[in-house]
């Protein structure tokens, strides 16, 4: 339940960020008129990512076990990528959001009302659309039951939430640092439904290779108990993987988390000052 809560907080307030920036400089500019059709954009793009969540959780249930195996398994991968390009965007970019958002804001109301909710809808679409494949594999992969799901849907109210009190100047907190922490356990994240979408594929005879279970602490970690149940809703933690698992866990996790960590703002290396040149002797 806590990845999920993590999910749903960390991409609900990224697209929360975005809303009350666009608001707040429409509302700067003396351009309240415009409010509706910005609210229009952000509803459609809403609108969008529940309809394509949707689509994936009722589009996929007539189909072979084999099947929704093999298509489940693809789109985890895919769900990993996007979720890793994601953390090292927002990291770069977050200080330049902003700005970036105002030119964006900027053009649209040149163009006109049409531009107004395009722009609206396509910022804050990306982040819909991230979140609800995400969310779905991340769910999945976390089990059946309603646990998952309310997760997701309290980290997304705690966003919501947030974005307010950012927007009211109620609430200031270090947005590089935040979004730091919580990308590096996104990845921890991301490595387990990796992990998960691989044994999907093995499922569906796509990865025939290296099926045997590489250890099975069940006993020790039995998934019915409570802190299986912790550890699986927490790191998607699977107490018996195969050996192809384990070795896509690792391979994700350890350079992806390293890079990511390195590039973080308090471990960039500082560039060192150039030696000042010595006065040449003046000649006699």
């Amino acid at each position: 339940m806590f990845s999920n809560y993590l999910i749903g907080l960390r991409e609900g307030l990224e697209a929360s960020l975005v809303v009350c920036i666009l608001i707040a400089y429409l509302v700067k500019t003396g351009n309240k008129d415009k409010l509706a059709p910005l609210w229009l954009g952000v509803g459609l793009a809403a609108a969008l990512s529940l309809a394509f969540g949707a689509g994936l959780e009722f589009g996929t249930q007539e189909l072979t076990f084999k099947a929704q195996e093999a298509i489940g398994g693809t789109l985890s991968i895919v769900a990993v990528g996007l979720v890793t390009w994601m953390v090292f965007w927002m990291k770069r970019t977050a200080r330049h959001l902003k700005t970036e958002l105002h030119g964006k804001l900027d053009a649209a109301l040149a163009m006109g009302t049409g531009a107004l909710v395009a722009t609206a809808f396509l910022a804050v679409g990306r982040e819909g659309l991230e979140t609800s494949l995400f969310v779905w594999r991340s769910v999945h992969a976390a089990g059946d039951g309603a646990g998952p799901l309310i997760g997701v849907l309290l980290g997304i109210g705690s966003s919501i939430l947030l974005g307010w009190l950012f927007y009211r100047g109620a609430l200031k907190i270090n947005l590089s640092k935040f979004f730091t922490w919580t990308g590096a356990m996104l990845v921890v994240v991301a490595a387990g439904v990796l992990a998960y979408g691989v044994h999907d594929l093995q499922e569906a005879d796509f990865l025939p290779g290296l099926t045997t279970k590489a250890f099975d602490i069940s006993s020790a970690i039995p998934p019915d108990s409570w802190y299986g149940t912790l550890l699986k809703g927490t790191l998607n933690f699977q107490p018996d993987p195969t050996v192809l698992q384990v070795i896509v866990w690792a391979l994700y996790l350890v350079p992806v988390l390293a890079l990511f960590l390195a590039q973080a703002p308090g471990n960039r290396t500082k560039p060192k000052a150039e030696p000042k040149p010595e006065p040449e002797p003046s000649g006699s």
